[in-house]
């Protein structure tokens, strides 16, 4: 059946009658002479046979530009001149009329008159969030018009192939990155306005940590992260540990005792370098000097682990200064992470910090500091930050039983999960990080928040996860393919073997494009090479190539009822969203040897897509029970929200298929707010996971915070404390935590509403824990 391709991506059935009726118009329009009736029928099936010659041979779907250009050729070969003018004219006002449409769509963002919150950490009623959703309607149609292939763009349009953020395709930013942070804070870096220098204590490094973050956000559209906060900040500990215990020791001193330090502060000298600084500095210097001189002591002996090499009067004192230190320094960035809006939009920049694995006591305090930090929470009311999403590494040998080193920051991990819904759990030992090196870090298992990771880089950097990222993602929206499939499994299979070609062939577009920019495009990143691999001689492209190309998915769950009746909690529909998953798997493993790029299978989040792609869906084939009854698809892969399972059944099904995922995933429960009461019950949940080899695992949990006077835990229509209705429900959007979930788009609310607990199995551990 021959079909046409509309501008905005619908595809309808082929009516010559309205090619005949469009031509009909214009010969009356110019006064044509004769039975016009039968001259419009006449070219109405020119035009179609012309069509058929022209296109049928490649495709049965025609384009609605083809078509009226081939109307166009037919009129012009009859020699109705005046009619081609008069259609033409036709086809430019209906232009004006489409950009018309934009207009009125800028407008509706600008004035806040279309409110949808595509991504609930903007906020779209402020002037930045007006500002930049109003861009976004231009920059969007930009792209779509002039930065990607025509099949790309219709693939995007016909709800096949999703291009995710389109509004920064055309400026050439990339998606997520893990920022080398041991880099940056150990040489410092440069800005726009000039340059840091290296952090010398962990007030400074941890001040440093959020302005890199918020720096880099802005080179880029997506989340950052720190691969392993605890063993980045070790030397900074240290660095403070010895500038308290040198305190300590200068206050014993006679010549300490005898100096006027306000007036040494108020004096200022010129040093070698021509700066001018106070007397004090010079002084605090010179005592410094002589403390070494007089001790004998080293700047590597100020190691946690050297107790007897130091002075017990100092030790103890120096330690406590230190710690104090270091939760001063947690508790302002985690202020500074929830507060300091960098993007349009009231913004807040994605965020994730992932720590747990470092055994060094010093690597152990900062871990304990960030969970403490999540559990006594922000602000008045102690409110559960929302930023960064902290992930703890869980790593067998090092912290995942009783009596390995850290066994004790899982537990505090495990507490604070079960009362902040943070840390989430990265599996360290996944087979999919095969590889990595134990004595490096920088290699174990980490995210970027809301799944997206860096597998094994084929250009040379291996399991290396410190500058790389997600480059850019697509997602295929296979319920599409499964109607336009006739819900036969053959056909859609072979429809979803081109439909990957096909994203694959999008996704290094939009690789070709980003590396088309220039440098000055994303200047603290090249300047700083936060971006691992950055050879300027050779471009961008020389470090791009070590990130991933994420193919991702929507909707398994909706295309397999669509195609068998049943969904993957059942045996007949796991067996074919295996065969489903080993073809993406196997593509995209193909795709990397051949194009030696890092192409993914990545399990999408969907934040707004899965409410924009029903909506689409809905339009063009209805309502289908257990497929489009809802506002919403099924993320990627995941058992749909409202099945009734236990937390193990539900870690069972989901584990059978987040091996085929290289680019990231996220497995998650849903567990009551008792759950603080029973962390024993939790482990066992955790520790299943991570022995079935999910990577990244999460637990949700009501988080309920009364504004008016700080009562947090899961509330019902009132505060039981002090009875105000002002009630922040905080709940995970997608690995992230994202406000209130009312401020999400209405298919994330539809979907909240509809989350089961998973709690049968759970109750009954409880039982017996």
């Amino acid at each position: 059946m021959i079909q046409v391709r509309k501008r905005d991506g619908k595809v309808v059935p082929f009516d010559l009658e309205k090619i005949k009726t469009a031509i009909l118009k214009d010969l009356k329009a110019i006064g044509h002479e004769g039975d016009i009736e039968a001259t419009a029928k006449k070219y109405a099936d020119e035009v179609f046979e012309l069509c058929e010659q022209k296109f049928l041979p490649q495709t049965s779907v025609f384009d609605i530009e083809n078509i009226q250009d081939t109307v166009v050729q037919v009129l012009s070969r009859e020699g109705e001149l005046r009619a081609v003018i008069a259609y033409c004219e036709y086809r430019y006002q209906h232009k004006l009329e489409r950009e018309q449409r934009v207009k009125k769509a800028y407008e509706d963002k600008l004035m806040a008159k279309n409110v949808v919150n595509q991504n609930a950490n903007i906020d779209e009623y402020s002037g930045g969030g007006r500002s930049g959703e109003a861009a976004n309607v231009y920059e969007k149609q930009y792209a779509l018009d002039h930065c990607m292939s025509e099949k790309a763009r219709r693939n995007h349009e016909n709800n096949e192939i999703y291009i995710h953020d389109l509004n920064k395709y055309a400026i050439g930013f990339h998606n997520c990155l893990s920022i080398p942070f041991d880099d940056l804070l150990a040489k410092g870096f440069h800005t726009r306005q000039g340059d840091v220098r290296p952090a010398g204590s962990l007030n400074t490094a941890f001040q440093l940590v959020a302005v890199i973050f918020q720096l880099q956000s802005l080179d880029q559209f997506g989340g950052v992260s720190a691969t392993h906060l605890d063993w980045t900040m070790v030397p900074y500990f240290r660095k403070s540990f010895m500038k308290h215990y040198i305190d300590l020791w200068a206050k014993d001193q006679k010549e300490y005792q005898s100096s006027d330090c306000v007036a040494l502060y108020d004096q200022t000298y010129t040093d070698s370098m021509g700066v001018t600084r106070s007397a004090y500095d010079k002084w605090a210097d010179g005592v410094k000097k002589k403390f070494f001189e007089k001790t004998g002591l080293t700047k590597d002996d100020f190691k946690l682990s050297n107790k007897a090499g130091l002075d017990a009067r100092y030790y103890n004192s120096a330690l406590g200064d230190t710690i104090q230190e270091l939760h001063q320094a947690v508790e302002a960035m985690y202020h500074n992470l929830n507060t300091l809006q960098s993007r349009s939009g009231d913004q807040l920049p994605f965020t994730s910090v992932n720590y747990g694995t470092c055994t060094e006591e010093e690597g152990r305090l900062v871990t304990r500091a960030l969970l403490l930090g999540s559990l006594e929470g922000i602000g008045f009311h102690h409110n559960t930050p929302i930023f960064p999403c902290g992930i703890f590494q869980y790593m067998k040998g090092v912290n995942d039983k009783p009596g390995t080193p850290n066994y004790d920051l899982k537990q505090l991990a495990m507490r604070s999960t079960s009362q902040r819904l943070y840390p989430n759990y990265a599996n360290v030992d996944w087979s999919g990080n095969a590889g990595y090196d134990r004595n490096d870090p920088r290699t174990y298992f980490s995210t970027m928040g809301c799944r997206t990771a860096n597998g094994y880089d084929i250009n040379g950097l291996g399991q290396l996860k410190d500058g790389r990222g997600n480059i850019c993602p697509t997602t295929i929206i296979m319920p599409t393919l499964a109607m336009e499939a006739d819900r036969d499994v053959e056909k859609f299979m072979k429809l979803l073997d081109e439909k990957i070609h096909e994203a694959k062939d999008t996704l290094i577009e939009r690789f070709n494009w980003i590396c088309s920019q220039d440098p000055k495009t994303a200047p603290f990143m090249w300047d700083n090479n936060t971006m691992a691999g950055y050879i300027p001689e050779e471009g961008i492209r020389s470090a791009m190539k070590h990130g991933t190309l994420a193919l991702g998915q929507l909707g398994l769950a909706e295309t397999l009822q669509l195609l068998i009746g049943c969904n993957q909690t059942t045996p007949e529909g796991m067996k074919l969203a295996k065969r489903i998953e080993e073809l993406f798997s196997k593509r995209c493993k193909e795709f990397k040897e051949q194009y030696k790029l890092n192409f993914g299978v990545y399990y999408t989040p969907a934040e707004n897509l899965c409410y924009t792609a029903m909506k689409k869906f809905k339009a063009k084939y209805g309502v289908i029970k257990n497929v489009s009854d809802r506002d919403y698809f099924t993320n990627s892969i995941h058992v749909p929200v409202w099945e009734n399972m236990t937390p193990f059944e539900k870690i069972d099904i989901e584990s059978q298929l987040t091996g085929y995922s290289s680019a990231g995933c996220i497995t998650y429960v849903e567990l009551p707010s008792t759950t603080k009461h029973n962390v024993d019950a939790l482990e066992q949940i955790i520790d299943y996971a991570m022995d079935k080899d999910i990577p990244y695992f999460a637990i949700n949990v009501p988080n309920d915070t009364c504004m008016d006077c700080g009562y947090t835990d899961e509330i019902n229509d009132a505060c039981p404390v002090c009875g105000s209705h002002n009630i922040r429900r905080l709940r995970r959007v997608t690995g992230y935590l994202t406000t209130d979930y009312h401020n999400f788009n209405l298919g994330k609310q539809a979907e909240v509403k509809d989350r089961v607990k998973h709690i049968k199995s759970f109750a009954k551990k409880e039982q017996t824990a």
